[in-house]
């Protein structure tokens, strides 16, 4: 099945029509959506990739668990007008003897994220190339929310030349302020009530910075002590980090990416905002 991407992708290319590329895991809402439009917006034909990535799950994640539904997908696509829609199965992005993995190094993959999800970027960037490599598209789409990855797909495709432009979308929100994540469908109505307090400490901390302030520890300890009034919110870090690189910031800064990652009833959610950017979050939410 990679063989067809390929095909169909190069036969685009001979047309001399741009290709936009959108890779998902599928269970898509209104986030994809967003990144659809854009890629139809910005290129002639838009293909969608739908694969829920094995690689890029360790033990005891929920890849087993994570939503799946393919025809819902499907219809989804349709209803947009995507050109075409790329739906492999393990067993033919993985065949039998599958031995090569894509293996970044430094700050960038090896903390937040990546400390917290042994391997979990390694087997993002293998099947991002992977992606890449097949469709070899103009411009691929990916959402602000994975900020971390987003910077590990950029510096993927500039090392290994992989010719396609990495473009970054803004996270899309529920009226409430809830990033949308395909498993947010896991979530009780009591659950997201609790949730949404990782948006409300992110709109805190801008409030803060707004407001002048552009010390790190200081913007990391409002943002704690919002997550605190979510009693069964576990959390796995908050970081202010360089946008580029993901070493801590020395000052808050447009230059900058405020994460939350954080777990309820065993969903993991994370989260991030820019200091200063366009998007303003509701500092009342939740709790």
């Amino acid at each position: 099945m990679p063989g067809e991407l390929r095909r169909e992708c190069d036969r685009v290319r001979t047309a001399g029509m741009s290709l936009g590329l959108v890779p998902t895991m599928g269970a898509l809402h209104a986030g994809h959506r967003s990144l659809i439009r854009r890629s139809q917006a910005e290129c002639e034909r838009t293909v969608v990739s739908i694969f829920v990535n094995p690689a890029q799950f360790g033990p005891g994640e929920d890849y087993d668990r994570y939503p799946r539904d393919l025809e819902a997908d499907l219809a989804f696509c349709a209803d947009l007008g995507v050109d075409l829609v790329f739906a492999p199965s393990v067993a033919a992005m993985y065949p039998e003897g599958f031995s090569t993995r894509v293996n970044l190094r430094g700050v960038l993959v090896e903390t937040l994220e990546g400390a917290h999800r042994p391997g979990h970027f390694e087997g993002v960037a293998t099947v991002v190339t992977k992606l890449l490599a097949g469709a070899r598209p103009d411009r691929a789409y990916f959402g602000h929310k994975d900020a971390q990855q987003c910077a590990v797909v950029r510096r993927l495709a500039a090392d290994l030349d992989l010719g396609a432009d990495i473009v970054v979308c803004p996270t899309v929100r529920d009226p409430d302020g809830l990033a949308l994540s395909s498993r947010n469908v896991r979530l009780s109505p009591a659950d997201r009530h609790e949730a949404l307090a990782i948006p409300a400490a992110l709109g805190v901390a801008d409030a803060a910075h707004r407001g002048g302030q552009t010390d790190p520890e200081t913007i990391r300890e409002l943002i704690l002590l919002r997550l605190a009034e979510s009693p069964h919110l576990e959390v796995d870090y908050v970081a202010v980090v360089d946008a580029e690189t993901f070493e801590p910031a020395a000052e808050v800064s447009v230059r900058c990416e405020i994460l939350i990652a954080a777990r309820i009833a065993g969903t993991r959610l994370i989260d991030v905002l820019t200091p200063g950017a366009d998007e303003r979050l509701a500092v009342g939410a939740g709790g």
